[in-house]
């Protein structure tokens, strides 16, 4: 799975509420909490950007995002990533068409203290595990910015750009400075979304990998 999709995962999962910090984050982690504690589910086109650290896009791909509460999750990368992600809060499966191949595995502790707990969880703890900033605004977008506390997280940095009150778009900073932006177009908000999306089909004959206990 890359790393995005990592990150995506560990933002739909409930943590527990955490006590107020007092480095002064938690205000800034209560303004973006009420922000997105209205949501029940989110639908959008997204447009996906990997660039190193030289400047150099060396990825770019695009497709569809589902995310509802509590804690599911559906992510389908366009050709030729061609890759499905679908979370249902205890596993997550992932299909590699090109590969012929599933991989099934347990939503691991490490996976809930990565940031999509903001589309599909609880997020109320956010400056538990995250330095959480307000950071300004960019294109009448507010931005938020999370920096994990763990010295093992999968990131460095992520910023969310609010514009309306919707993110619009996710910018990731990996350890070695390469960013994945994300855009999200034509967002819905808070449609109802079938559970049955987030149940993924595929062919018997494909070669199936269990990491479950």
């Amino acid at each position: 799975m890359t790393l995005i999709g990592r990150v995506l995962l560990g933002l739909l999962l409930a943590l527990p509420l955490a006590a107020a910090e007092s480095d002064g984050s938690h205000d800034d982690a209560s303004a973006l909490a009420d922000r997105l504690s209205d949501y029940r589910s989110f639908e959008a086109d997204f447009r996906q950007v990997v660039v190193d650290g030289s400047g150099s896009t060396v990825q770019e791909t695009s497709g569809r995002v589902r995310a509802k509460r509590p804690g599911l999750f559906f992510w389908k990368s366009d050709p030729p990533m061609n890759q499905t992600i679908v979370a249902d809060g205890e596993t997550v499966t992932v299909y590699d068409p090109d590969l012929k191949q599933v991989t099934i595995r347990d939503m691991t502790q490490r996976v809930s203290k990565t940031p999509a707990l903001l589309l599909s969880g609880e997020v109320g703890s956010l400056s538990e595990n995250y330095r959480v900033s307000r950071v300004g605004t960019d294109n009448a977008a507010t931005v938020f910015e999370l920096v994990p506390r763990s010295q093992d997280a999968l990131f460095l940095s992520l910023r969310l750009h609010f514009r309306d009150g919707v993110v619009r778009e996710m910018r990731l900073t990996d350890s070695l400075e390469q960013r994945t932006i994300i855009a999200f177009e034509n967002v819905l908000l808070n449609d109802p979304i079938s559970d049955g999306v987030f149940e993924l089909d595929y062919p018997d004959s494909v070669d199936v990998i269990r990491d479950t206990r």
